[in-house]
């Protein structure tokens, strides 16, 4: 069985990757960061999905990306957007997929893995620079350049399979797969109990992919 390492927030677009590498037979090790960001409570969501879909293992990598700040999910005297912004928005993390791949690079280095899942959307997506076709093909390219199995082997994959996919068709491929989003969070500003607040451009896209797909949104809101 070929082992995948799953970039995974326990979101609604992980979730639903992270069920299509195990459909597609794929040994899935899960990697998720806990960078100081605003929505922490992500992480729980994401242990609990992990544990549930009874992941090889699951790591949670600790890095403080408020030293750097730069984002309204990093900086706390940002506020969080509640309405729509043109170009690209305050939430954006610099940098963030590019360090998060690099991690998980290394990781699937280490345990022989020559494919890496990252649920980027260049359809639905936020305005985010990191989550383009064009950013996921030189990264692919330059990890075959810097790492040992890249260059003797050639064959590291960065599987991007939401990238062209609308919200409203994620929402649908997940359903066939079996995710329960109810147990998954989305919102830059979730509460304790992982309540979204509805209201963030991250609510908002995904209220309205269950609203195109004609389906009854499970999300728990405040």
């Amino acid at each position: 069985m070929s082992k995948a390492v799953i970039l995974f927030s326990g979101g609604l677009d992980s979730s639903t990757v992270l069920a299509q590498a195990q459909a597609a037979g794929f040994e899935c090790y899960a990697m998720s960061f806990d960078y100081s960001q605003r929505h922490s409570v992500e992480l729980n969501a994401a242990k609990r999905i992990a544990k549930q879909s009874a992941v090889t293992e699951h790591k949670i990598i600790n890095l403080d990306l408020s030293q750097i700040g730069g984002s309204a999910l990093t900086d706390s005297t940002m506020d969080i957007p509640e309405h729509e912004t043109s170009g690209i928005p305050i939430t954006y993390v610099p940098a963030r997929n590019t360090i998060f791949l690099s991690i998980a690079l290394g990781w699937a280095e280490v345990l022989g893995a020559n494919h890496i899942f990252v649920g980027v959307n260049a359809v639905d997506y936020s305005g985010y620079p990191d989550c383009r076709p064009e950013y996921i093909n030189a990264f692919e390219k330059m990890a075959n350049l810097a790492t040992r199995v890249g260059v003797e082997e050639h064959s590291l994959k960065i599987e991007t399979p939401l990238i062209d996919l609308s919200k409203a068709e994620i929402v649908k491929l997940g359903m066939t797969l079996g995710v329960d989003y109810s147990q998954t969070v989305s919102c830059y500003q979730a509460d304790e109990n992982g309540k979204a607040c509805a209201v963030c451009d991250s609510c908002r896209l995904r209220k309205q992919g269950f609203m195109d797909a004609g389906l009854e949104d499970p999300t728990h809101y405040q």
